[in-house]
């Protein structure tokens, strides 16, 4: 059975702006898979329908076989503690050192007790940012703030990690270390969902694509490459245009039978 299905899954806003449309796709436990396109593809809606930060207009969602829109509100919270966050907005606290950061955001989540040092210092081991337990973000470079959010993002052992552009403003070559410590993670079998810009990264990492224009799914492909931009704008500008026309053609549908 997939970990997560989305099933004619559509999203939509002030009735005329379209995030998601008809979206169908299956993501089996332990996979790793991007999703890719332009800035208001589709790519952050999908991540929050899949946690239940946003309700969808229509169709179904399913974790393992529990479908989202059925969790009560007051649940929410705790079905959430199943997936991993990183996102360059949800930075660190500027007063505390990466290792209250650390603590802090598991006792958030409904962690206490004895394990708190373990499972942090393991997510920092795991990270290799151990020797910066005691530095405030402040004193880190980007490719360790990167770290530290990632070691955030794991800490509480979650089934699934949901990442919304890890690799923003790094280097190559911190880039490259997220994509490997990403890696890792997902050999260890956690489950890996990342929105990506870096199309050289996903290049390279050869693993399931998932493309998205205009809300629409346009590919779905293992082993893939990022689309280019050409290719990108052009998908977007015709989705568009299609349900431009789509729209005319009711209009004048509604005018005939007014008369």
């Amino acid at each position: 059975m997939a970990e997560i299905r989305f099933v004619n899954v559509s999203k939509v806003f002030d009735e005329d702006v379209i995030a998601l449309e008809h979206a169908s796709f299956e993501i089996g436990q332990g996979e790793f898979l991007f999703f890719i396109g332009r800035n208001g593809a589709g790519k952050s809606t999908v991540f929050r329908l899949l946690m239940g930060q946003e309700a969808a207009t229509s169709g179904e969602i399913y974790i393992n076989g529990i479908s989202v829109n059925a969790i009560r509100r007051r649940k929410l919270p705790y079905f959430r503690r199943q997936f991993g966050i990183m996102r360059q907005e949800l930075g660190l606290l500027s007063d505390r050192t990466v290792w209250e950061n650390l603590i802090f955001s598991l006792r958030a989540t409904g962690h206490w007790g004895r394990a708190l040092n373990r499972v942090a210092g393991g997510a920092l081991e795991m990270t290799g940012m151990s020797h910066k337990r005691d530095a405030y973000p402040r004193e880190l470079s980007g490719g360790e703030t990167a770290k530290v959010l990632l070691a955030r993002a794991i800490s509480g052992s979650p089934r699934i990690l949901v990442l919304d552009e890890p690799t923003a403003n790094l280097d190559g070559d911190s880039s490259w270390d997220i994509m490997c410590l990403l890696e890792e993670l997902n050999r260890r079998g956690m489950t890996v969902l990342a929105a990506s810009h870096d199309r050289e990264m996903v290049s390279v990492m050869r693993k399931r694509v998932i493309t998205l224009s205009a809300g629409r799914i346009v590919a779905d492909e293992r082993r893939a490459i990022y689309n280019t931009m050409a290719s990108d704008i052009l998908e977007e500008r015709r989705i568009r245009n299609e349900r431009q026309l789509s729209g005319s053609r009711k209009t004048d549908r509604l005018l005939k039978g007014s008369y």
